[in-house]
């Protein structure tokens, strides 16, 4: 079978789906691999790696989707809503599509390329069980967002995060407070812990509090009943209005103290919860910043405008999009290796076997034979 990887589409994204060294774990399996010239540019691959690694090099976007039997990339159609039409109609109708597809979020976009017979595969619906954590790439990519959101805090604060002691007298350390503690979240109070900050964490599911602890971060408890704690994936579940709004007011009190709040909150397929209202960031001192990593999804904060860092009363809000791709080198290698270990898994004999009663190809398998596989997805999109 004939892997593809192309040119990501979205804008500004600098990450690839396979790197070289993927390449060639992938050749050996019994595949070819043809890249698209400059695909890895951005995350420091050149063309002449893939060569080296047994991929063929092909210039031409349409000629390298005729060919392709299995096509990778990051953000797929469905995750980049104005995909190109005409990369679309480029693809063969009986491809295999691997990449973020958001299905979730865009089921029509996913009826319509099931009902031309492509088999859809989305990455960010793999399991979260022990067998496919090596293939988990929505937790390799939510742990650099974590660490990339401690550093834009650091950059913007106008404290330093650890405490010194200096002959002008000591500098007491910046207290960061970080909303879910999820992959990106742990992330998040690790790095800010290894900056000498001192550290806080919230989640719903008071099960993490071991695990934000031994990060060396403190859990916060706030008094309020949780409806239903663990959702779906490993996620927060959804809560009521009148526990969310109990939330807030615990909340608000407490963030007056903070210097920098990094907000994570998600639940997959839906808009992010919104925890922090605006009149949440009235109280907060000025000078305190806050992250909020889950912009892309509508904010956990109601001032965030994704893109952008606005100032409200003295309060900065970032709401940065695509931090992965911040960090191309190391996202693309890790990207790649759960794309290549995930293949890998489907592989037989240098052909992909789509089994429906694997676990791991269960989970992600969004469309198949003119169809919509995915129960969710199906009924999302009507049928």
């Amino acid at each position: 079978m004939v892997v593809a990887v192309p040119i990501e589409v979205y804008p500004g994204e600098t990450r690839v789906a396979l790197i070289p060294a993927g390449v060639e774990a992938l050749v050996k399996a019994g595949f070819s691999v043809v890249v698209q010239s400059g695909a890895g540019r951005a995350s420091l691959h050149p063309d002449e790696e893939y060569v080296a690694a047994g991929a063929r090099i092909e210039s031409d976007r349409k000629q390298l989707l005729s060919q392709a039997d299995v096509v990778l990339m990051v953000r797929g159609p469905g995750d980049y809503p104005e995909f190109p039409a005409d990369f679309l109609s480029d693809l063969r109708d009986d491809a295999v599509l691997v990449a973020f597809l958001d299905p979730l979020g865009q089921p029509a976009v996913m009826r319509e390329l099931s009902e031309r017979g492509m088999t859809l595969l989305s990455m960010e619906l793999m399991p979260r069980i022990t067998r496919a954590q090596s293939m988990d790439a929505l937790s390799s990519m939510a742990s650099i967002a974590g660490y990339k959101a401690v550093l834009m805090a650091a950059d913007l604060a106008p404290t330093m995060f650890p405490m010194m002691m200096t002959a002008a007298g000591t500098l007491k350390p910046t207290k960061v407070f970080v909303l879910g503690a999820g992959v990106a979240g742990l992330q998040a109070i690790a790095t800010s812990k290894r900056l000498g900050a001192v550290v806080e964490g919230y989640d719903i599911r008071t099960e993490v509090k071991d695990q934000v602890q031994s990060l060396g971060g403190k859990f916060v408890e706030l008094k309020v009943d949780v409806e239903t704690a663990e959702g779906s994936g490993g996620y927060a579940a959804q809560q009521s209005k009148e526990f969310i709004a109990r939330q807030q007011e615990l909340l608000g009190e407490h963030l007056r103290g903070v210097d920098v709040i990094i907000t994570t909150a998600a639940v997959p397929g839906r808009k992010a919860p919104t925890l922090i209202p605006a009149w949440m960031i009235d109280n907060l001192r000025p000078g305190t910043v806050l992250v909020d990593l889950a912009a892309e999804r509508g904010g956990n904060c109601e001032l965030t405008q994704p893109g952008k860092t606005v100032e409200h009363d003295g309060v900065l809000i970032v709401g940065p999009v695509n931090v992965p791709a911040q960090v191309p080198h190391h996202a693309s290698q890790m990207y790649s290796k759960n794309m290549q270990t995930f293949l890998l898994h489907l592989a037989k004999e240098g052909n992909l076997e789509i089994d429906p009663e694997d676990e791991i190809t269960a989970g992600t398998l969004v469309a198949r034979a003119g169809k919509i596989a995915n129960q969710r997805v199906a009924e999302l999109a009507g049928g």
